[in-house]
């Protein structure tokens, strides 16, 4: 048997044998299913203390202005933080009447078909929308964590998977892997696909990869998830290089877009009407550099009198910030020559950024899993390890409480 040992400086793993285990029986048997027990750990204490921070925090702190968007509250407190909550109202009627186009001020084809398909199909079972939409969602992010330990253990270190598993499930946006987004399902999918390519199962990579496509916009940047796999398998001497055939599970992964840009073209006469819809929340493609111009406009008086005035806007700095770091890593990524991780990342950045709008970027960052990946292995360091644990608990408690009474964090 072998451990992978990380080059912290190319973050590259290289194979030496590892020590046998020391005893024998049911302490062999729990180190055999470390890939399901560390993420299953790492799920339940970061979901039970989302839940108890949005449990307590609706009692104590003011509720916000109701909003315009279709939402159907429950009288149970938890299923109504995580199922009753700015876009979760949408993936709910969806799933409950279907698709609207026009007549409306916010058409919900906007938003892509997997997560409410599921939940059409799993309604009968569970008696309601929101149910259904909470348990996929749940559900979806455990599996993703387990299938991204596997990713990182095939690479690295059982160390490096556990951290990796760890900053993706206390970033600050993770709470959103446990509401009617469709953040979890693009999470299992597109490690998903990207593993599957990893061993050489390239049809069931480019069918996950689909898959992907039909859960959100990011999902077409999977086939450069998928080719840049291919590309690395076919340049390292100690990996068999897959056929020029495997490319087709890159090309056809954004069939899954394709496939409601039909939809959208049969129901409503228009194959881009999720982008038109778009432009109700004031998204269109706009340069970055003039969405930070507008951001970094002159205070009246100053920033330092902003500042203590608190009359900066303080969320868009903060996503900002998101943007920043995941660019940086992604660029990192990159420069140590994880060509299919990095494009994914920078693309992801850019295609978020890009969309004329700061708010919800830290929530479209999270789905970035390589930087996740990147930084478990960096976390060997204890204090970076600290750093993004404190950063990220502080942060996700915060955004925890905010999107309880209904706030917007992304």
């Amino acid at each position: 048997m072998t451990t992978p040992v990380v080059d912290s400086t190319t973050g590259r793993g290289t194979a030496t044998p590892s020590p046998p285990p020391e005893h024998g029986g049911g302490r062999a048997l729990l180190a055999s299913w470390r890939w399901l027990r560390t993420p299953l750990l790492v799920f339940l204490v970061t979901r039970l203390g989302i839940m108890a921070i949005a449990y307590v925090s609706v009692s104590v702190i003011p509720d916000a202005q109701a909003t315009i968007y279709h939402l159907r509250g429950t009288e149970n407190r938890l299923l109504d933080v995580f199922g009753s909550r700015w876009d979760t109202g949408f993936y709910v009627s969806i799933a409950e009447e279907g698709y609207r186009y026009e007549g409306v001020e916010f058409p919900s084809v906007a938003f892509f078909p997997m997560l409410p398909l599921l939940m059409r199909l799993l309604m009968p079972l569970v008696g309601d929308a929101v149910v259904a939409g909470i348990l996929i969602s749940n559900l979806a992010l455990l599996a993703a964590t387990i299938v991204l330990y596997r990713a990182v253990l095939d690479e690295w270190n059982a160390a490096a998977a556990e951290r990796a598993v760890w900053y993706l499930s206390v970033f600050p946006a993770s709470l959103f892997g446990s509401a009617i987004y469709t953040e979890s399902l693009f999470l299992l999918t597109a490690i998903g696909a990207s593993l599957l390519a990893r061993r050489g199962r390239w049809f069931g990579a480019g069918l996950v990869g689909i898959a992907a496509a039909l859960t959100r916009m990011h999902g077409v940047l999977v086939a450069v998830l998928l080719a840049g796999e291919w590309w690395r398998q076919r340049h390292d001497p100690a990996a068999g290089k897959p056929p020029f055939a495997a490319l087709a599970s890159a090309a056809v992964t954004p069939l899954g877009t394709a496939a409601y840009m039909f939809y959208c073209w049969r129901s409503f006469g228009d194959p881009f009407a999720f982008v038109t819809a778009a432009s109700a929340w004031g998204r269109a493609p706009k340069s970055p550099f003039a969405t930070m111009a507008e951001l970094t406009q002159p205070l009246p008086g100053g920033w330092f009198s902003g500042l203590l005035a608190g009359s900066i806007h303080v969320d868009n700095w903060i996503d900002l910030a998101a943007v920043l770091v995941f660019l940086l890593l992604g660029c990192a990524l990159l420069a140590i020559g994880r060509w299919g991780e990095g494009l994914f990342v920078v693309l992801g950045v850019s295609l978020s950024f890009g969309s004329g709008l700061l708010m919800s970027q830290r929530r479209y960052m999270w789905v970035l899993f390589p930087v996740f990946i990147l930084l478990g292995v960096w976390g060997d360091r204890p204090w970076l390890d600290r750093t993004i644990t404190l950063l990220s608990a502080l942060g996700l408690a915060l955004c925890t409480a905010l999107f309880a009474n209904g706030y917007w964090v992304g």
